[in-house]
């Protein structure tokens, strides 16, 4: 039965929040001041209409929005959006008695994304291949998607039909699809085990069509063309399924900052290094310590230095920092320091960063929660936050980045 509801604000994931008596209700697709009726099952509800929109109510750049679980704030004005993404960062340090001047919000372009996770599942009706409906498991298939960048969208037939073949499950699989100067990249998941004939007809379907990849659960299926990217001057042969910030735009940014913030730095460590969207840049000016859990992205990041000219030294080191982060004693012969780690954080490697003598740090992260716990770990050791840059490259999502840069005086010794 739908009644109802008054959206009082937004909350943290981007849904309208309604004030009852019953409790709080979360109404997706909603704007705070807007009248609307919806169905509510507990503390959620389903938008049925809007009664009285919100000034700052625009129309949505997609067909799918609404359907498709990817977006969830289309429907918002853009000045209005990116207030509302900067005062996520804000309230986060607050609320751990943080006081910083925070930048405004670096916006992110439509159809700049370059690398988007597709679900794909088999039916009698032919193969889907979309998104997840939000809080669902049905895939919602797609024509378009204004967030990616254009070459994706293009290829949408294309990797539908590549899905067919590689299937081998009736169970839902992903697809993950990134864009390389070379071409695009597939990364599968969860596909289920290819005969010698899928092997061959998926390959064969592969070059023709000019990807540049074809991997299935890390396996590389075939490779007409290694997939490379470009961090700064330097091309890096990435492997099956890597990490890559999600737009290009973003992640030079987020390089930048950082890099400007070391740029007095001799002896800099990278920490969570990836592939070496960080460390291959800093080397331009600095000797670099690469610190990464993951195997394959460290060997790609090490090749593309071996192969660079005009670095200075890169070194690399494969260790799970959440397990056993560099000590204190270690980090001490560093004077620079950038560390981005995935949402969880790095708490116990902030503890020993606090403990240190590196004077520089630039911490980035993708989750304001986490970043804040670990920069109050920081300041209580001493350290001093200069800026925080809000950055979104996860346009129309609740998601926002952030680069923290700080600064601890040197103790005389």
């Amino acid at each position: 039965m739908s009644a109802r509801f008054t959206i009082a604000r937004l909350g943290f994931q981007g849904d309208g929040i309604a004030e009852t008596e019953s409790g709080e209700a979360f109404i997706p697709f909603t704007l705070p001041g807007e009248t609307v009726t919806a169905a509510r099952q507990k503390d959620r509800a389903t938008l049925m209409s809007v009664l009285e929109a919100s000034p700052l109510r625009v129309d949505p750049a997609c067909r799918h929005f609404t359907e498709c679980g990817g977006c969830a704030l289309q429907h918002f004005e853009a000045g209005a959006y990116r207030q509302w993404k900067r005062e996520k960062v804000v309230q986060a340090l607050k609320a751990k008695g943080i006081a910083c001047e925070i930048d405004a919000l670096v916006p992110c372009a439509p159809h700049t994304r370059r690398r988007v996770v597709f679900s794909a599942r088999r039916t009698e009706a032919g193969m889907l291949l979309g998104f997840m409906r939000a809080l669902s498991s049905e895939i919602i298939p797609i024509e378009e998607c204004p967030i990616s960048l254009p070459v994706i969208v293009a290829a949408l037939d294309r990797l539908r039909r590549l899905a067919d073949l590689v299937c081998a499950t009736p169970k839902a699989f992903h697809m993950t699809v990134t864009v390389t100067a070379s071409g695009l990249d597939i990364a599968v998941q969860d596909s289920g085990k290819l005969g010698e004939n899928q092997r061959r007809i998926a390959s064969n379907f592969v070059m023709a069509e000019g990807l540049a990849r074809l991997s299935v659960d890390g396996e590389v299926i075939v490779e007409p063309k290694k997939p490379v990217v470009q961090f700064g001057s330097v091309a890096v042969a990435v492997p099956p399924g890597a990490f890559l910030q999600a737009t290009e735009a973003a992640e030079q940014t987020m390089a930048g900052l950082a890099g400007g913030h070391l740029s007095r730095a001799k002896k800099v460590a990278d920490l969570f290094a990836g592939c070496g969207s960080f460390a291959l840049r800093l080397a331009a000016k600095a000797e670099v310590h690469a610190v990464e859990g993951d195997a394959p992205a460290l060997a790609a990041l090490d090749h593309a230095f071996r192969f660079a000219s005009g670095l200075k030294r890169v070194t690399s080191e494969r260790r799970d920092l959440f397990r056993r982060p560099l000590t204190f004693k270690e980090l001490n012969g560093f004077d620079g320091l950038v560390f981005d780690p995935p949402r969880a954080g790095a708490e116990d490697q902030a503890k020993q960063i606090a403990r240190s003598d590196v004077p520089l740090v630039a911490a980035v992260s993708c989750n304001p929660v986490t970043l804040v716990r670990d920069l109050r770990i920081l300041l209580d050791g001493g350290y001093q936050l200069k800026s925080v840059t809000p950055i979104d490259q996860f346009l129309w999502s609740p998601h926002v980045e952030a680069v923290a840069l700080l600064e601890k005086p040197r103790r005389r010794r």
